[in-house]
């Protein structure tokens, strides 16, 4: 194992072993216990009592982070010529249709997101063996398969985020930076909590958050405990 840097360990001591906090002192400690030399990430994970393995126990949603990720989205729409000007209007980064497919086929991969619309679906799906394993593939349930397009880059742009649980019960996402200030980390983090307890299955039995916790690129996690969330 790598032996911990001055910075690490400093980082660590300011974590007392074994406590849960609630989610304002996560959301400032968060800051405390990040060593990186840039603005990292903050990232939360949570285990969910679900089987993710049974179609009855998926969670998957999209919230809309108050204060956005910090991060420049890069979006390409693929859409016909009549909403390209749409798209532009609204702040795509690239838009086109065939050209983009041609381009995505021989490996380009160079975006964040993907929206386009029902009419071109066809043209689209046989870019799933690409699109897939990217988590890129455009989808209705998050609002990248859409006839608004304008609305839907919009909103991309303004901090929309899509999650799923993945195949261990576990919902992993971005939720800012580490330069936020904590009332901002605290209400982004809340948000997606909130979202994710409103999408609990009925099948999903016995307690519903297990764990929660916030960490950055660069920095030990901070448990979260769960009965200091308002609202789930």
């Amino acid at each position: 194992m790598a032996r911990l840097t001055k910075n690490q360990k400093t980082a660590l001591s300011k974590i007392e072993v074994g406590k849960a906090y609630s989610l304002q002192e996560a959301s400032a400690l968060i800051k405390d216990v990040t060593t990186a030399k840039f603005d990292a990430s903050v990232d939360i994970d949570v285990r969910l009592g679900v089987d993710p393995r049974k179609a009855n126990q998926m969670v998957r949603g999209i919230a809309t982070l108050p204060h956005g990720t910090g991060k420049t989205v890069r979006v390409l729409v693929l859409c016909t010529p009549d909403k390209e000007e749409e798209a532009k209007a609204a702040g795509a980064d690239h838009v086109g249709l065939d050209d983009y497919i041609s381009k995505i086929e021989g490996g380009w991969t160079d975006i964040d997101i993907i929206i386009t619309m029902p009419s071109v679906m066809a043209k689209v799906g046989k870019l799933g063996r690409i699109l897939g394993p990217r988590n890129l593939m455009p989808n209705p349930k998050t609002g990248t398969v859409t006839t608004d397009i304008g609305k839907a880059v919009t909103d991309v742009k303004a901090g929309k985020i899509d999650f799923k649980v993945d195949k261990t019960g576990i919902i992993h996402t971005s939720i800012g930076k580490v330069s936020f200030p904590p009332e901002k980390i605290y209400e982004n983090a809340l948000e997606v909590l909130q979202t994710i307890s409103k999408l609990k299955p009925s099948a999903a039995k016995g307690t519903y958050f297990k764990s929660i916790y916030l960490s950055s690129t660069m920095s030990p996690g901070v448990q979260v405990e769960t009965k200091s969330v308002a609202g789930i």
